[in-house]
């Protein structure tokens, strides 16, 4: 059963289409916590968003670039604005279609099958998974996971950042200032020290492995990868 998920502060609003959509067999999930709809999309996995502008402390445009850095999943936005640089916003900001309100149920579950088919179905377009690799270590970014030989260690986003960065710069150092951007949250302030215990936790990830002393230090300007595990130094 496929998960559609609904950001719509109008409960009323929400439930309308809640009730509508699951007649034809999905499964919906109403978000309830706006301060935290990066952490429910993560939970819930959608395969489509249904996702208003108007929101409290952050508006749709904000958790469509959020969404963005991580998933490709189809969003339409629904909203009360009619203008026309409101459509362009949610196009530019991620978006893939936009719904004005009031609108017609059958419109919205056209444009759902519509996206779903476009995203999954007989018209999805066959990308292959991007893998990085080297000697034998593989990172897939997209599953969020590390491997080396049988063994194969689960990542968070910004650890499967740092060290996407760190293979794709190898022999070369990937400088502070770098890494400090790759992990840019923009609901956090990222310090040095943020980086530092991020850089730890990816050391564990490599020592999971069976991998010691895979990212090295550079003094005053940042970390490199080594190949410790082809060195037989693992």
């Amino acid at each position: 059963m496929e998960k559609i998920m609904i950001v719509e502060d109008d409960i009323k609003i929400a439930k309308y289409l809640s009730s509508y959509i699951e007649k034809y067999g999905y499964q919906v999930n109403i978000a309830e916590d706006f301060d935290n709809i990066l952490t429910t999309f993560r939970e819930v996995e959608p395969k489509l968003l249904l996702l208003d502008i108007n929101l409290p402390s952050y508006d749709g445009y904000y958790w469509c670039r959020q969404i963005r850095k991580e998933s490709i999943c189809p969003v339409i936005f629904i909203s009360a604005r009619t203008g026309e640089m409101d459509q362009v916003m949610a196009l530019d900001n991620g978006g893939d279609d936009f719904i004005t309100k009031p609108f017609h149920p059958d419109i919205v579950m056209a444009k759902i099958r519509s996206q779903l088919r476009r995203a999954y179905g007989e018209y999805a377009a066959k990308v292959e998974e991007r893998v990085l690799m080297q000697e034998g270590l593989c990172l897939y970014p997209e599953r969020l996971e590390l491997q080396y030989e049988d063994e194969v260690t689960p990542l968070t986003k910004k650890e499967s950042d740092i060290i996407e960065s760190l293979l794709e710069r190898y022999p070369r150092v990937a400088g502070r200032q770098d890494l400090l951007e790759k992990i840019w949250d923009d609901q956090t302030y990222v310090d040095e020290n943020t980086l530092n215990v991020n850089i730890t936790r990816v050391r564990k990830k490599f020592e999971e492995l069976g991998i010691k002393h895979a990212v090295e230090t550079v003094r005053g300007a940042g970390y490199r990868l080594r190949i410790t595990w082809k060195e037989g130094k693992a």
